[in-house]
C-alpha cells in the first residue's frame, strides 16, 4: 500500500501569539490538479499516531472509498496548554477558535487545492478537542461543513451555545460516545461522567434538527476505542 506523507509546518499565529505547529498529510497520489476535503484535527498528533488516521486514510485512499483528503493535526503543547485553548473557560479558547477559522482555512486555502466552501472542511476532535472543534463550528459555520466528534466534553456552556444556534443545517455532526464513560478523570483532577451529557447534547441535536450520526460504542474514554472507530468516521463522513 502507498503511504500518504506527513509533513510538519510551523504558522505563527497572530490570534495567539506564538508559533504553532502544523501536522498535514498529503495522500501518495497528491496532485494540485486534484481538489481536497481538508480534515482538521486538534489533539492532531495523538490522532497520528494513537489514532492511526493516516493509515486508515491511506487504506480507504487506495481503494477510492472515501474521497480526496488532506489530514491536518495541530498537536497541543502540555496538557496545561490543551486545557487553556480547548476547553470553554479556558484563557486562550476564543484565540484557538479564532486562529482555526481565521488563520488556518486561509493557510491550507493558500497553500494546497482544497474547495474553498464550508462542506468542503472538516473538523474533528477527542474529548476536549471535540469539543472545541464543535464549538468552532457553531461560531463561523460557513467555514466548516462536518464536525466529527469522539466522546466531547459537554458542559452547560457547551449546551447553551448548541441551544441559541439557528444555523442547524450548516454543517453536519458525528458524535460517538462509550457506554463506559461515567468516571472520566479529567485535566483539572477529578472524575466526570461524560455519558449523561453527551446524551443530552443529542438529544438537543435532533431537537434543532441538526443532521447527526450518533452512536454509543462498548468501551471507555482511550485511544484504544477511538481508533477503532476511525475507519467508519471517515467512510460515513467523507465516503464516495
Amino acid at each position: 500500500m502507498e503511504r500518504g506523507v506527513i509533513q510538519e509546518v510551523a504558522l505563527y499565529s497572530n490570534e495567539l501569539q506564538e508559533e504553532m505547529e502544523l501536522l498535514i498529510y498529503v495522500p501518495a497520489n497528491y496532485s494540485p490538479l486534484y481538489k481536497y476535503t481538508v480534515i482538521i484535527m486538534s489533539d492532531g498528533r495523538d490522532y497520528f499516531q494513537m489514532g492511526r488516521v493516516s493509515r486508515t486514510a491511506d487504506a480507504l485512499l487506495e481503494t477510492n472509498e472515501i474521497e480526496n483528503v488532506i489530514l491536518v493535526g495541530i498537536p497541543y503543547k502540555s496538557v496545561k496548554d490543551r486545557w487553556e485553548k480547548y476547553h470553554p473557560d479556558g484563557s486562550q479558547h476564543a484565540a484557538y477558535v479564532r486562529f482555526l477559522a481565521h488563520e488556518v482555512v486561509p493557510y491550507l486555502d493558500r497553500e494546497y487545492p482544497t474547495y474553498q466552501i464550508g462542506n468542503g472542511r472538516a473538523l474533528m476532535g477527542d474529548s476536549l478537542a471535540a469539543t472545541v472543534s464543535l464549538l468552532t463550528a457553531i461560531k463561523y459555520p460557513n467555514s466548516f461543513g462536518r464536525v466529527i466528534m469522539h466522546s466531547p466534553m459537554v458542559d452547560e456552556t457547551v449546551l447553551e451555545k448548541v441551544k441559541s444556534f439557528t444555523e442547524p443545517h450548516a454543517f453536519s455532526i458525528y458524535h460517538v460516545i462509550g457506554e463506559e464513560e461515567t468516571e472520566v478523570p479529567t485535566t483539572q483532577g477529578g472524575r466526570e461522567n461524560f455519558l449523561e451529557p453527551n446524551r443530552t447534547l443529542h438529544q438537543l441535536l435532533e431537537q434543532k434538527g441538526f443532521s447527526s450520526f450518533y452512536e454509543e460504542f462498548a468501551g471507555g474514554h482511550t485511544w484504544k476505542y477511538w481508533q477503532r472507530d476511525m475507519e467508519r468516521a471517515l467512510r460515513l463522513n467523507f465516503g464516495q
